[in-house]
C-alpha cells in the first residue's frame, strides 16, 4: 500500500469521512462497549475471539483472517438458532461495529433492569424509514434508480449507502446492506443484516456512518486507492494547541504538583537538611492525596492478545 521507505507511513492521521477509513487491523473499538462481557480466546478454528452476553444469547465473533471479519448474532437462549445475524467485512471500520455492540449492551442492560422483553429480539419494524432515519436526517438521499423492490439511500459524496431488499422470503436471507467505498477487495466496506434484525440496531449502526467525527489511523492503513476520497490531517498538528490550552488553564492540583516537584528538585541538589526532609514529606502527602482523588482509567484486559488483521 505504501513504499517501505515512506517516512510518513506510520504517521497517525485523522481520517474523514469515517466510513472510508477502513479497518485499523484490530477490533478494539468494536469490542470496547462489551469489554465487561465474557471473552473467549480461541486457538483452533477461524474465530479468534468470541465475546458473549452473560447468558450467551448474544454472540460477537472476531474472525481475524477472514473476509467476514465480524459475525454477530442473537438468539432466544444459548441453545437456540440465531434469530438474526450481522456480518462486517475486513474493510469495515471497527467504529461502525461499535454502533451495533453499544446498542446491544444497552438493550441487554435495559431488559435486566426492567424485566421487559428483549429489544434485541423484537424484529424489524414495517416502515423501512425507521431503519434509515439517522442517514436521511443527516442529508443522505433516496436513490430513484434503485431496482424494483429495493430501497437505497446514498451519501452526499456518493461513496456510501444503505440498500434494503424487500424481495423474497426467508428469515436467514440478507435484507439490509450498509456499504462504503468503491467496489474492490480492499476498498469496499460491507455490513449485512438478515431479515429479522431489529430495525433500531441497524439504525444504530447506520448512525455512526452519519457522524462527521474523524477517526485515527496510521497513514499506511488507508488504502492508496481511497486517499483521494478522504481528508487526512496529522494528529500531531493538534497537539501544540491542546498543550497551550492546558498551560493557560492549570488546575489547582496541577499547581500543587508543580510546586512540590520544583521543591523536590531543589532539595535533590542540596544536602538533606531538616527543611529538605519536610519538603519531601510534603511531596509524599500530596502524591498520596492525588492518587486517592484520581479514578483509575478503564481499559481492556491487559492479557488480551493483539488481534490479527484480516486480509
Amino acid at each position: 500500500m505504501h513504499a517501505p521507505d515512506d517516512p510518513y507511513q506510520y504517521q497517525e492521521v485523522l481520517v474523514s469521512p469515517m466510513y472510508l477509513a477502513g479497518s485499523n487491523g484490530t477490533g478494539e473499538a468494536g469490542f470496547a462497549p462489551v469489554a465487561h462481557w465474557p471473552h473467549q480466546y480461541l486457538d483452533e478454528g477461524p474465530c479468534q475471539l468470541l465475546v458473549t452476553s452473560p447468558d450467551q444469547r448474544i454472540l460477537i465473533g472476531w474472525f481475524g483472517d477472514d473476509f467476514e471479519l465480524w459475525k454477530i448474532s442473537a438468539a432466544e437462549d444459548a441453545f437456540s438458532a440465531p434469530r438474526w445475524a450481522a456480518t462486517f467485512n475486513h474493510v469495515t471500520p471497527a467504529e461502525m461495529v461499535a454502533g451495533l455492540t453499544a446498542a446491544l449492551v444497552q438493550d441487554y442492560d435495559e431488559a435486566l433492569a426492567s424485566d421487559t422483553p428483549d429489544r434485541f429480539l423484537t424484529g424489524p419494524t414495517v416502515p423501512w424509514r425507521d431503519t434509515v432515519r439517522p442517514l436521511t436526517d443527516a442529508g443522505w438521499n433516496l436513490d430513484g434508480a434503485a431496482e424494483l423492490g429495493t430501497v437505497e439511500i446514498i451519501a452526499p459524496d456518493n461513496q456510501a449507502g444503505i440498500l434494503i431488499d424487500r424481495r423474497g422470503y426467508g428469515s436467514d436471507r440478507t435484507t439490509v446492506e450498509l456499504w462504503a467505498g468503491p467496489p474492490g477487495w480492499g476498498t469496499r466496506a460491507e455490513a449485512t443484516f438478515t431479515a429479522r434484525t431489529p430495525s433500531h440496531l441497524i439504525a444504530a449502526t447506520a448512525a455512526v456512518m452519519a457522524k462527521s467525527t474523524p477517526v485515527v489511523r496510521e497513514r499506511h492503513q488507508v488504502d492508496r486507492r481511497m486517499q483521494h476520497l478522504v481528508t487526512m490531517t496529522p494528529v500531531a498538528s493538534a497537539t501544540p494547541i491542546a498543550e497551550a490550552q492546558v498551560r493557560r488553564a492549570p488546575t489547582p492540583l496541577d499547581v500543587r504538583r508543580t510546586a512540590v516537584t520544583q521543591a523536590v528538585h531543589r532539595a535533590a541538589r542540596a544536602p538533606h537538611t531538616a527543611a529538605d526532609l519536610r519538603v519531601m514529606a510534603a511531596q509524599s502527602r500530596s502524591t498520596g492525596a492525588a492518587q486517592k482523588r484520581t479514578a483509575p482509567s478503564a481499559r481492556l484486559p491487559a492479557s488480551s492478545p493483539t488481534l490479527r488483521r484480516g486480509r
